[in-house]
C-alpha cells in the first residue's frame, strides 16, 4: 500500500503556513509508528481518561481544548468530577492547560456559564484554562483533544473525538442516557440516550495533536481582543490578557504500535487571521473528498448532522462510479432541539442530502437512525467514517459546511498496518488487504447497534452480508411497531431513518436560517462562490 494514496499529501494538506507536517524533517504529513485504541460511547472514555488523570505525578502535564466543559460532570462516579479532578491533579503539581470556547449565554442554549465556572474552578487552584473567543464570527472552537504527558514528558497519550467533558456524555452501549442529563428536544425523554466515539493515540502522532494545541495557544491576538466582555470574563476567570508559556515540546516520541495516523485539521478565514492558518485550513474536508474518490465498496459514516452538498455529490460520483459501492449512514432520529423552523432549518440539509445519495444509488444507500430497547431514540453524535475497511476517520467533525470550513475541529485518519484475513481478505479490490482496526471498529458499532455480543459477527465480515443484516434488523423492528408491538421486541437499535419532509411554506425561511445560521461558509472570499474548498 502507499500511504500517499489515502492521507493527504503535505501539499493536498492547502495550508503552507503550519509547520505540523514539516517538523519530523522528512517532508511527510503523517507518522507511522503509533497505537490507537478506539473508545465507543462516554463511559468508556471517561474511565479511561480518568485512570490516566488520576496517575499523573508532579511534573507531568495536561493540555485539553473542549466545546462544552462543566465542572460537576462524573467521570465514573462521585468523588470524580471533571472540575475536582483537574483541581487534584494541579495541587499535585500537575500543570493544567485549557482552551475552551468562551460559548454564548444559556437562554441561546449554549454553555457560556458552565464553562467560565470550569475555568474559575481551575485557575483558582492554579491551573491554567482559557475562554478563547479567538473565532469567526459566528462561529466556535469544537476541538475535542486531550493530551496527557507523563514519564518526564516521554510518553504523550492524545484523545481526539466528539465527546465532550460535559453532561450528557455519558452513556454506555445500553444507551439508558447520561444520569446528569441535558435537554434535547422532548422525544429524547428526560435523560436521552448518546451514542459517541473517541480516539486514544500513542506515539508520534500524539506530537502532532500536542502541536495542534500549542498553535492556538501561541496565537498572539489577545484574548480580550476589542472586546470589553472578553475583558469582564477574563477578569472574572482569573486569566492572562496571553497565556503564559507551555512546557517545552515532548521529544522525539518513541513509536508505540503498527497504526499510520494523520492529523487533519478545520480553521476558518478571519479576520484577525490565525498565524498558523491565515487562509484557513480545510484538510479535513480535502481528507474525506479523497477517500470517497477511492471507494469501492463501503463507505460507512456515523454523523451528527449530514448535511455537506459537497460530501453529497462526492459519495454521488463514486456510486455511479464503483456498481460494487455501498454508502451506509446512521444518523440521529430528530434533531436536538426540533422547534417549528429550527427543526425544519436543521432536517433540510439532510434531506437534499439523502434525495442526492439515493438518486444516485438506489438501494446500494442506506441510511439509519437509533432507539434504546425501551424505544427512545439515541441521539447520534459520532464522527466516524470507515471506507473499504481500510481507512478509519474519528473527529470532532460533521459532514457539514460548518464542520469543513467555519469552525475549528480536529480529525484523526488512521490505516492498521495490520492486515485482517478475514473474507474478504481485500473488499476494496486494490490489493490493499482489509485492515484491522477499520474493520473492528466497524463491527464494534454494528454489533452495538444490531444488539449482538461480543463475537457474534461471522455474518458482518463480508461488506454485502453486513448490509444485508443492517437492513434485516431495522426492517425487523419497524415491522414490530406496524404490527403494534405484538409479541417480544426484536433485538438492536437499529430503524431505518424516515423522517418527516419539510413542508413547502417553511421550505425557504428553513433555507435562508439553514446557510446563514446553521451551516455558514468559512472560506475565503475568492473560494465561497466555487465548489473548491
Amino acid at each position: 500500500m502507499s500511504l500517499d494514496d489515502w492521507f493527504l499529501t503535505r501539499e493536498e494538506r492547502g495550508n503552507t503556513a503550519t509547520v505540523i507536517d514539516d517538523r519530523r524533517g522528512n517532508g511527510c504529513a503523517w507518522t507511522l509508528g503509533n497505537h490507537v485504541e478506539v473508545h465507543i460511547d462516554g463511559a468508556r472514555y471517561f474511565s479511561r481518561l480518568y485512570a490516566l488523570l488520576s496517575s499523573l505525578e508532579p511534573g507531568n502535564s495536561v493540555q485539553f481544548t473542549d466545546w462544552q466543559g462543566d465542572r460537576d460532570e462524573l467521570l465514573v462516579g462521585p468523588g470524580t468530577e471533571v472540575g475536582r479532578v483537574l483541581v487534584d491533579a494541579v495541587r499535585r503539581g500537575v500543570g493544567v492547560y485549557g482552551l475552551l470556547w468562551r460559548s454564548h449565554p444559556r437562554l441561546a442554549h449554549f454553555a457560556e456559564k458552565d464553562n467560565t465556572t470550569l475555568a474559575r474552578t481551575v485557575n483558582r487552584a492554579g491551573g491554567e484554562i482559557i475562554l478563547d473567543e479567538r473565532v469567526r464570527r459566528g462561529g466556535s472552537h469544537h476541538q475535542k483533544i486531550f493530551v496527557v504527558r507523563s514519564r518526564a514528558g516521554s510518553r504523550l497519550e492524545a484523545f481526539v473525538g466528539g465527546i465532550d467533558l460535559c453532561h450528557g456524555r455519558h452513556d454506555d452501549p445500553t444507551h439508558h442516557g447520561d444520569p446528569q442529563a441535558i435537554t434535547l428536544d422532548a422525544r429524547y425523554g428526560p435523560r436521552p440516550p448518546w451514542h459517541d466515539v473517541q480516539l486514544e493515540v500513542g506515539g508520534p502522532a500524539a506530537g502532532d495533536v500536542d502541536f495542534t494545541f500549542r498553535e492556538r495557544w501561541d496565537d498572539p491576538t489577545p484574548l480580550d481582543h476589542r472586546n470589553p466582555w472578553r475583558l469582564l470574563l477574563r477578569r472574572l476567570t482569573h486569566q492572562p490578557r496571553h497565556p503564559d508559556p507551555l512546557p517545552p515540546e515532548a521529544a522525539e516520541l518513541p513509536d508505540r504500535g503498527n497504526h499510520a495516523v494523520q492529523i487533519l485539521r478545520t480553521y476558518p478565514a478571519k479576520r484577525p487571521p490565525y498565524p498558523f492558518a491565515p487562509d484557513g485550513e480545510r484538510s479535513i474536508a480535502h481528507a474525506y473528498l479523497k477517500a470517497f474518490r477511492r471507494a469501492r465498496r463501503l463507505v460507512y459514516v456515523e454523523d451528527q448532522y449530514l448535511w455537506s452538498a459537497q460530501a453529497a455529490h462526492a459519495l454521488a460520483n463514486a456510486l455511479a462510479g464503483e456498481p460494487e459501492l455501498h454508502v451506509v449512514a446512521v444518523v440521529p432520529r430528530y434533531p436536538d432541539r426540533a422547534g417549528k423552523l429550527s427543526g425544519a432549518a436543521n432536517r433540510i440539509g439532510r434531506e437534499k442530502f439523502i434525495e442526492i445519495l439515493r438518486r444516485a444509488g438506489g438501494d446500494r444507500f442506506a441510511v439509519y437512525d437509533l432507539e434504546n430497547v425501551e424505544g427512545t431514540p439515541i441521539y447520534v453524535h459520532a464522527k466516524v467514517c470507515v471506507v473499504d475497511d481500510v481507512l478509519l476517520v474519528v473527529g470532532s467533525d460533521n459532514l457539514n459546511r460548518r464542520s469543513w470550513t467555519h469552525d475549528s475541529e480536529i480529525s484523526c485518519a488512521v490505516i492498521d498496518a495490520q492486515v485482517d484475513d478475514r473474507e474478504p481478505a481485500d473488499p476494496g479490490g486494490r490489493g490493499e488487504g482489509a485492515r484491522h482496526l477499520a474493520r473492528d471498529t466497524r463491527l464494534r458499532l454494528w454489533r452495538e447497534h444490531l444488539g449482538r455480543a461480543e463475537g457474534d459477527d461471522a455474518d458482518l465480515v463480508d461488506p454485502a452480508t453486513g448490509i444485508a443484516a443492517l437492513a434485516q434488523g431495522a426492517a425487523a423492528l419497524d415491522g414490530w411497531y406496524r404490527a403494534g408491538e405484538r409479541g417480544a421486541r426484536p433485538p438492536g437499535h437499529l430503524r431505518r431513518h424516515d423522517p418527516d419532509r419539510v413542508g413547502r411554506w417553511l421550505k425557504w425561511p428553513a433555507l435562508a436560517m439553514y446557510r446563514t445560521l446553521l451551516d455558514p461558509d468559512g472560506r475565503p472570499g475568492a473560494l465561497r462562490r466555487t465548489d473548491a474548498v
